[in-house]
């Protein structure tokens, strides 16, 4: 009887032991269930990156891009052509006649009637044909003043200045206001686009006339 209970006492000593150094193993190995945790956690304070981390805003990791206006813009930055479609086009006569030194000065008017941005970008032509078909058309585009990207925003427009001359110096005063071209229309057409016809006004809205002497018009860039 003592022999079999000092055998079964030395037993779960034995067992003791071994569950003790068992616990100590598991504790520096993180064997608590906090070893892992810890590990990613230290990772992420170290600036190491996780893997669920992506662009803010964003399911794929990329940010969306966007106009400088906060309007949503193509996957590669770009915005659609202004065209007769997305857009309404007018033209002013000049208010001021012209003298001998400075022109007088009309304005196109491009507005975007879309719900998004559109571009101008490349030369814009303007035609005026004489009312009774007594000359030449007066054709010109914006090509040397400047044709580079002018991005209009939803309910804005962009504008381009024309200089002409609008009386004949050399005729007799009668005749000053007599020119070879006088059109109460315009065709204008934006770049790699179909022309369309509007009428000449006043800076009101009235109706008027691009009195044109002499063929120097100078068409000028668009601005927003």
């Amino acid at each position: 009887m003592r022999v079999r209970t000092s055998i079964a006492a030395a037993a779960v000593l034995a067992a003791g032991l071994t569950l003790t150094a068992c616990q100590n193993d598991d504790k520096a190995a993180g064997g608590d269930g906090t070893g892992s945790t810890a590990s990613s956690t230290a990772s992420a304070r170290d600036g190491g990156a996780t893997p669920s981390a992506t662009a803010k805003g964003t399911g794929s990791g990329a940010p969306s891009a966007t106009g400088s206006d906060g309007s949503a813009k193509g996957g590669d930055g770009t915005i659609a052509a202004c065209t007769a479609r997305t857009t309404k086009a007018a033209f002013v006569a000049a208010a001021q006649h012209a003298t001998r030194s400075k022109p007088a000065t009309g304005t196109v008017k491009i507005t975007n009637t879309s719900a998004k941005p559109c571009t101008i970008v490349g030369a814009t032509t303007l035609v005026a044909k004489d009312d009774q078909g007594k000359s030449s058309p007066i054709e010109t585009d914006n090509s040397a003043a400047g044709t580079d990207a002018v991005d209009v925003a939803p309910g804005a427009t962009a504008t381009a200045s024309v200089g002409y001359t609008d009386l004949n110096f050399e005729g007799t005063e009668s005749a000053r206001q007599t020119c070879r071209v006088q059109a109460s229309k315009v065709e204008i057409a934006l770049p790699k686009d179909v022309g369309r016809t509007v009428k000449v006004t006043d800076g009101k809205g009235s109706a008027a006339i691009f009195n044109v002497c002499g063929k120097d018009v100078k068409f000028g860039a668009f601005r927003a």
